[in-house]
């Protein structure tokens, strides 16, 4: 049984190593979460924040709790404790992304396909976006769809024009459009949803919590990190099915079945996402650091006027 000193925030696996964040994350992004009723989510944070307390109800097994905390993980917000939307979830990054990138990888070769899957997609991204910010950094509903509305350009004009481009390029070609079209605009949507964050900074803290400023660069170091991360995700699905699809079709037995190319690639894609989502979610720590010497000079001088030497680095949530 759980003591009434049991720790619940304290990390099960090493957050320093990506291992030790793969686990984590495997665990926070299991898509069998996203079908629990919210009933059962209220339940868990209730149990978590009952644990945070210190005071564990009778008959508690540490395994229940390392449960609750999973789910609460999953679906609420680290910021703000509030529950995330079902959609904007990384535990919907599996169901969500492997039906989205599916369906945009069969259909390519047309432009009002390719217009309106880059819509979704970006659409679904956006939302993502907004869900995993910075919750310390508000954003104005002017500002999402400014962020909104350029990315999706962005991605729509990468897409149709390499579409249009490409029409005289082998096959394969073609097929890695979509992967340049995301790539393109998750370099513009992740930024512009989370603006504020790099016009007004980032809240940084020391090893212990406690809050120190506000720091662009801390910001611009988190967004870069993210953006990294959500490329990744999506780059051995989009880049590698492609090659398997083509050189599958070339088989008679998928040309007998070419009604179920689109199921394929989708089911295939949810094979890719299972690994990927968690692995891209641990290139980095999630509890970003920077080196106090390396923000910027207002609040640097500001740190060592209070503190002198004993703070090294400041602390903040990248986001995902």
């Amino acid at each position: 049984m759980a003591s009434s000193s049991f720790d619940i925030d304290a990390p099960r696996w090493d957050q320093s190593t990506f291992m030790g964040r793969l686990n984590h994350f495997f665990n926070i992004t299991d898509w069998r979460t996203v079908t629990l009723p919210d009933s059962r989510l209220d339940e868990a944070k209730a149990l978590v924040d009952s644990c945070r307390a210190g005071s564990v109800p009778p008959g508690t097994t540490e395994e229940q709790l390392h449960y609750a905390k999973k789910l609460y993980d999953s679906a609420f917000h680290p910021d703000t404790g509030d529950r995330m939307n079902l959609i904007g979830r990384m535990s919907f990054q599996v169901p969500g992304g492997m039906a989205i990138t599916g369906l945009m990888l069969q259909f390519y070769r047309t432009v009002p396909a390719v217009v309106f899957w880059q819509w979704v997609n970006q659409s679904f991204n956006a939302l993502v976006n907004y869900t995993n910010r910075n919750a310390a950094s508000p954003i104005t509903p002017k500002q999402i769809g400014v962020a909104y509305f350029t990315a999706t350009s962005t991605a729509l004009a990468t897409a149709v024009g390499l579409n249009l481009y490409t029409k005289k390029a082998p096959p394969l070609v073609a097929r890695w459009v979509p992967f340049v079209a995301v790539a393109s605009a998750n370099c513009v949507n992740v930024p512009m949803m989370r603006q504020q964050e790099i016009l007004n900074g980032i809240a940084v803290t020391d090893e212990n919590g406690n809050k120190l400023g506000h720091s662009k660069k801390a910001a611009v170091k988190g967004i870069t990190q993210v953006v990294v991360s959500r490329i990744t995700m999506a780059a051995p699905g989009m880049i590698i099915l492609p090659i398997i699809m083509q050189r599958m079709e070339k088989y008679k037995f998928m040309q007998r079945i070419t009604y179920l190319h689109g199921p394929i690639q989708v089911m295939l894609v949810g094979a890719f996402l299972v690994f990927m989502v968690p692995a891209a979610c641990s290139l980095f720590p999630q509890r970003c650091s920077m080196a106090v010497s390396k923000l910027e000079p207002e609040l640097r001088d500001s740190i060592v006027s209070q503190y002198g030497q004993a703070v090294k680095h400041v602390y903040f949530n990248k986001g995902l």
